[in-house]
């Protein structure tokens, strides 16, 4: 259901911003491509893309979209906290709450170092995070819901200031003949601040850059999403 789900998700717009922030051509790591959407937007603008995702049912899905677009991506399922390709690459894109996904400070900074091994002299890293103040006030201790007839949605979400953790609590229901199938899953995502993630970027080795996400503006308090533009010395 992920992509029905996102269906609202301008990735034409998103692709091309990233685009603008990335070299003219190069070969491309995607991590948490997921169902591939960000993946056959770039190769489709002319670089060589590796897709890379934790999940193999959301790359299950992310390689038969290649198949069906005719684009040659190559999917690998791996944990972007240990990230190892076979040549480095000239960058590496990580959209839509990746970086969220690493609970701990820890876990970022496994992936910028592992990043940072797999990235050519010059390369560049780009990702975005929803903001501490989206996930804190936005989205926070509240609930949304949605019916479709053929699929129903109900989302809990749990904010844990001390921590700065969001536990997301998804019911869906998915209609299967004349009855709803019903599942569950639960999704944590931290707040990381701005300036805990630049601090991160510069210990790994990074010059880094922070704007709105899908402008070259400086982030304001209210904010929902920023992207970082980080680049590996020559």
């Amino acid at each position: 259901m992920y992509d029905d789900l996102m269906r609202d998700v301008d990735y034409d717009a998103w692709a091309a911003y990233l685009c603008t922030l990335l070299p003219p051509s190069g070969q491309v790591a995607d991590c948490a491509c997921g169902t591939g959407e960000i993946s056959l937007r770039l190769s489709r603008a002319g670089y060589a893309v590796t897709g890379i995702d934790i999940s193999r049912e959301m790359l299950a899905v992310a390689q038969e979209k290649a198949r069906e677009a005719g684009r040659r991506i190559p999917f690998v399922c791996m944990d972007m906290r240990r990230l190892q390709l076979h040549k480095p690459v000239d960058a590496i894109v990580c959209a839509c709450d990746g970086v969220n996904y690493l609970t701990s400070r820890e876990s970022v900074r496994a992936f910028f170092d592992a990043a940072y091994a797999c990235l050519k002299p010059g390369g560049r890293l780009l990702f975005d995070v929803s903001t501490r103040y989206k996930l804190s006030t936005v989205l926070g201790c509240n609930t949304f819901a949605e019916d479709e007839g053929e699929r129903a949605y109900i989302w809990k979400n749990y904010y844990d200031p001390e921590n700065r953790l969001l536990e997301m609590r998804l019911t869906f229901f998915a209609k299967e003949g004349e009855a709803y199938a019903r599942f569950c899953e639960t999704h944590v995502q931290r707040a990381h601040s701005e300036t805990e993630l630049l601090h991160a970027l510069e210990n790994a080795g990074f010059t880094a850059s922070v704007y709105a996400a899908f402008t070259t503006d400086e982030p304001a308090k209210e904010t929902e999403r920023i992207q970082f533009a980080a680049v590996k010395p020559i």
